[in-house]
């Protein structure tokens, strides 16, 4: 899942980035307010961590703006900024969570588990889809109970189909989500990825609709 960091202090955002990514995630950082609020607009995140306290655009103002314009990504707050009011503040502005400095990685990878979760309407820690289950937690999957070894890549797929369990993804959104902005981009390299996940899953368990994308086959009863 793509995610985006809006952070300002570049030692807190590298540390921020390699703890999400390490929890398998696709992180793209920015610095300033301008630039968090033309990415977060034009582009699709799983999840948005917004530091308040920004050069330029403050990051409250850079929230509000998404929420008009119909934005609805989950947003975590970070900010310096303690005081109950201030929380207040910025829930009322549409954030999902908030998170006061200092923090643990730990617990700012737990927050966004939770809000990707809870984004896609599941509550469980545990995924179950079709055959499978999932747990962010160690980024492990079960196929008919069997533990799989999936490479980085092959995770993030399986998860984000998991997530979206009730629908087709689109190979756009899939291709979006999953491959960062050095990786090769195009359907091509998704379908053979799909393809290696039907061989260590099974043939049936990565439905393909034509046409419309990809989802996880519902057992056969």
């Amino acid at each position: 899942m793509r995610i985006l960091v809006v952070e300002d202090e570049p030692r807190i955002a590298r540390d921020i980035a390699a703890a999400l990514t390490a929890a398998g995630g696709i992180v793209d950082v920015v610095g300033d307010g301008e630039e968090a609020w033309f990415r977060g607009d034009t582009e699709d995140y799983a999840l948005v961590v917004l530091d308040l306290g920004l050069p330029g655009l403050d990051g409250l103002a850079v929230l509000k703006r998404w929420r008009n314009n119909g934005r609805q990504m989950p947003v975590l707050i970070l900010t310096a900024r303690g005081t109950w009011a201030e929380r207040v503040e910025g829930i009322d502005a549409g954030a999902d969570d908030y998170l006061p400095k200092p923090f643990r990685m730990e617990e700012l990878v737990a927050r966004m588990r939770a809000l990707i979760r809870r984004s896609a309407g599941i509550g469980s820690a545990v995924i179950e889809a079709g055959p499978l289950t999932v747990d962010p937690r160690d980024m492990r999957v079960l196929a008919r109970g069997v533990p799989v070894s999936l490479s980085p890549l092959e995770y993030r797929l399986v998860a984000y189909l998991a997530l979206h369990k009730d629908r087709v993804v689109p190979p756009h959104e899939l291709i979006d989500q999953l491959y960062g902005t050095d990786d090769a981009r195009d359907a091509n390299a998704l379908e053979a990825l799909v393809m290696r996940l039907r061989r260590k899953l099974g043939a049936d368990v990565v439905e393909t609709r034509r046409g419309f994308g990809y989802r996880i086959a519902e057992p056969r009863s």
